[in-house]
């Protein structure tokens, strides 16, 4: 019985017009974080480095932009201001014939956004100051003035008022700065950029259409400094990401540009969001597959996961990952990479993280998916097999979940030789232990293996049955036929009454007789009992060949059983 909602998401095994498995579950909760334990926000606390502001989050203020700030100025800055002074703030930004003293009111406003914990933005927006950035930004005759302005609302959109600096109209200001002569100007646009693009969609749709996209693609191309071209890569990123994802041709021209970037890039952090990028632009369908494969990234991607980066391993994994969920051609093409030789590292290393083994368990399932030479493919990197059949017996729940689908696509979509290789590694011991779990879904996909694996015995003569036996799986069978949910009840009566012979039910053949003082259970002729009941007319059960039981008998008289 195979599952509707099963059909929507999963290919072959299930669906050979379909597709192979995405990651529809859990694709949205990954995507609020641009990688594990950091934001897709960024805010510019404290001070940055002379040579590159906004990368630095020392919180020491004293030398505050030491290479642009008048030389008599830093008495000012060492003052933290708070909302108590903003009106003389408010006062000070509108003495519009000072340049020092606007300049000293912005960077008041920006140090009270920048603090670590609860900045008070609802004060700051409440006094009226957001008009006066943005027309602050718009004014190219003072660089610093406009860095500053930048890095105030760079932190505004670092929190949930995203929205407030969109509609105050400064997106297309911060898209004029990204061609600003002066590259920290530059670099703190992108920054605020990369802010807004990672607040939900629409925004990140907002940038895009103020075509924000070119100027980003040319500071990567010919970035002033290590440290901006680091940001920007970040806020591009910020723009690849989100649900529902931006159109293919908005958001083609980067694809180059992060090949090249993947293939040059020695610095750890922006290979980390260049594969994060790739990841979320791969995502989909076959079209939006192969415009990122097009650019020869596979191959790149596979060599990395040698280079034993922690960070690395997750969005290279997931990247691969969606490339193998799309057509057997482009999965064969991740495969012909030699990524299944990759597998039982990232699978057995003591102290990998969890989501790595899930995300490899993961691409593993899609591949198995594939073709029959895929899955050929998977059986000569001999322990892949074996640790996966261990994972999911005494793995983390959700990595027992991800590897039990390795094992159902072997079973319902490999040929015999590749069922009857599974069982050799242990299948179906540890598929009966999935059917005790509370998932009704991962139940109802070992279920299916089971009765692939049962399936292929029977054809090939080969004692399966009594494999579920040793491993308890006739009673846990039994058992689903009182769960809740009717298709796994239905598919749990399908098997037993398949492969078992109704085990558990009453044979009406068998009937107690009066013979003195005993009764006997006898059956009639020509009729042979299996080992777990029923009836099989002039045969032995399939099995196990055995001679005809001997009736049981029940003496009450001297309670002997004979």
């Amino acid at each position: 019985m195979v599952l509707e909602a099963r059909k929507a998401g999963f290919k072959k095994t299930l669906d050979s017009a379909d597709g192979r498995r995405r990651r529809n579950d859990t694709s949205i909760q990954l995507r609020k974080n641009k990688r594990e334990g950091v934001m897709a926000k960024r805010r510019a606390a404290s001070t940055p480095v002379p040579t590159a502001p906004i990368a630095s989050t020392s919180s020491n203020d004293n030398n505050n932009n030491a290479a642009m700030a008048p030389s008599n100025s830093s008495n000012a800055q060492r003052r933290i201001y708070s909302p108590a002074d903003i009106p003389e703030l408010m006062e000070l930004l509108h003495r519009q014939d000072n340049a020092e003293s606007c300049l000293e009111a912005v960077r008041g406003f920006r140090r009270m956004l920048s603090i670590e914990k609860n900045p008070p933005v609802e004060a700051v927006l409440s006094c009226g100051v957001m008009p006066a950035l943005i027309q602050i930004l718009a004014n190219g005759n003072n660089e610093l003035l406009q860095f500053e302005a930048c890095w105030a609302l760079t932190n505004i959109a670092s929190t949930d008022y995203t929205k407030c600096v969109v509609e105050a109209g400064a997106v297309p200001h911060l898209v004029a700065l990204l061609s600003s002569p002066h590259a920290d100007c530059r670099e703190q646009s992108a920054w605020c950029l990369g802010n807004i693009a990672g607040d939900c969609a629409e925004l990140r749709d907002v940038v895009l259409n103020c075509n924000a996209l070119a100027p980003m693609l040319q500071n990567i191309q010919q970035p002033a400094n290590d440290s901006l071209l680091s940001n920007v890569v970040w806020s591009l990123s910020n723009m690849c990401r989100g649900k529902p994802q931006p159109h293919l041709n908005m958001i083609q021209p980067c694809l180059p540009v992060l090949a090249a970037l993947l293939q040059t890039s020695k610095n750890n952090e922006i290979l980390v969001d260049v594969c994060w990028s790739l990841s979320y632009l791969s995502d989909g369908d076959e079209q939006r597959i192969q415009a990122v494969m097009e650019n020869n990234v596979a191959p790149i991607m596979v060599q990395l996961l040698d280079a034993g980066a922690p960070s690395l391993i997750n969005p290279i994994i997931r990247t691969l990952g969606n490339f193998v969920s799309g057509s057997d051609a482009q999965t064969q093409a991740v495969v012909d990479c030699g990524i299944i030789a990759k597998t039982p590292a990232l699978l057995s290393t003591p102290g990998q993280r969890k989501v790595v083994k899930k995300e490899t368990c993961w691409l593993l399932s899609n591949i198995a998916a594939g073709t029959h030479q895929q899955i050929n493919a998977i059986f000569k990197e001999r322990t892949v097999m074996s640790t996966v059949v261990n994972l999911i017996q005494r793995g983390e729940w959700e990595v027992r979940k991800e590897a039990t689908w390795v094992l159902s696509n072997i079973a319902t979509g490999g040929c015999d030789e590749h069922v009857m290789g599974i069982v050799e590694y242990g299948a179906i011991k540890a598929l009966c232990s999935i059917l005790e779990v509370a998932d009704s879904k991962i139940v109802l996909v070992a279920l299916d293996a089971l009765a692939a694996i049962l399936k292929v015995g029977t054809k090939n003569g080969s004692n399966y049955a009594v494999l579920v036996d040793e491993a308890g799986g006739i009673e846990m069978i039994e058992n689903l036929q009182e769960h809740e949910n009717e298709k796994i009840y239905l598919k749990a009566v399908d098997i037993l009454e398949e492969y078992f012979h109704g085990e558990g039910q009453e044979d009406e053949n068998l009937a107690p007789s009066d013979n003195g003082n005993a009764f006997t259970f006898g059956v009639s002729k020509n009729v042979n009992i299996g080992m777990f009941g029923g009836e099989q007319q002039s045969q032995q059960p399939f099995y196990q060949q055995q001679s005809p039981a001997a009736p049981l008998q029940f003496n009450f008289a001297n309670n002997s059983t004979y």
